[in-house]
């Protein structure tokens, strides 16, 4: 296995090695980590300590520029370390397969955000990293992926054979996790500054994640008698700039007249996630094409009511 554990993707990778040794006792998992600091990952002592069931080889890497790195690890450094490991099954758990496969190899693939979206194509150079990873996956043996949704696009748009194609869902991030109690919403409700009705959006602010379509309905609800009571509460960093990928939610805000209405309470700790949503009114999440939409599923599992689209 390969993937950066910071990453969304990581934190699917991590939340597998948790079960996998549970539910396949007698499997061998041999965790490839790249050794090289500009990676950002955790040691690998650190690492075994949290997985003790899983085997972590370090796997030394050049030191050359980020994406060079990264490439260089996914094409050449990765795949030669699952050989010398004799792997029997090469998993790459994000999209990003080798053009060498040391052994039969499977990939998940949670998106196809850069295939789809002409507004996430990217520089020249990413255009071609996605045309090489789009060929990679068609020769894997199995790819795997998060919703039926996402399963139709890779057959659509990468053209793999749908026989090779396996749907495996997500759960939430925080299962088997204990409601959050009086104390726990009290401190989350002050750490935020939250006011005591609201609808929340918890996510991204780039472009498919709409916040045109979130902060111009609850302008439309205002309009139209809504209980100006019920605020609506942005959670996430807000971008660095203001442009059309990331568009400003406060400009927004502005420019449709309810800017008084709208609370940015920032970066939200992944502890303080379930109070959160536990507080909320509702949870809106409009975003214009998801995989799988992981923040739905956690607002549900903590009892919000969920307002969001069929993408």
């Amino acid at each position: 296995m390969a993937g950066r554990l910071a990453s969304g993707s990581g934190q699917y990778l991590a939340h597998l090695l948790e079960w996998m040794p549970q539910v396949a006792p007698s499997a061998r998992i041999s965790l490839l980590l790249p050794v090289h600091a500009a990676m950002g990952e955790a040691t690998p002592a650190a690492l075994a300590a949290q997985w003790p069931n899983v085997t972590c080889v370090p796997v030394k890497l050049p030191r050359l520029p980020e994406n060079l790195a990264k490439l260089w690890w996914e094409q050449v450094t990765a795949p030669r370390a699952a050989r010398m490991c004799r792997a029997d099954v090469y998993w790459v758990p994000y999209w990003a397969g080798p053009v060498w496969q040391p052994a039969p190899t499977v990939i998940t693939i949670h998106d196809l955000i850069p295939r789809v979206l002409p507004a996430y194509r990217g520089s020249v150079m990413q255009r071609i990293y996605t045309r090489l990873v789009s060929w990679t996956a068609r020769r894997a043996t199995a790819l795997l992926t998060v919703s039926e949704a996402a399963a139709r696009d890779i057959v659509t748009h990468l053209h793999a054979p749908q026989p090779r194609v396996h749907v495996v869902h997500h759960g939430p991030n925080q299962e088997g996790a204990s409601p959050p109690s009086a104390e726990d919403l009290a401190r989350v409700k002050q750490r935020y500054e939250l006011p005591d009705r609201f609808f929340l959006y918890l996510g991204g602010f780039d472009v498919r994640k709409n916040m045109q379509g979130v902060i111009g309905g609850y302008a439309r609800y205002l309009a139209l008698g809504g209980d100006a009571a019920v605020k609506l509460v942005l959670a996430g960093a807000l971008p660095s700039a203001d442009t059309a990928f990331f568009p400003d939610p406060r400009r927004l805000a502005q420019e449709m007249g309810c800017a008084a209405q709208v609370h940015c309470c920032g970066w939200v700790e992944e502890a303080d996630k379930p109070a959160l949503h536990a507080l909320a009114t509702a949870f809106v999440f409009p975003s214009l094409y998801e995989g799988f939409g992981m923040m739905v599923l956690e607002a549900m599992q903590a009892g919000a009511p969920v307002v969001t689209s069929a993408r």
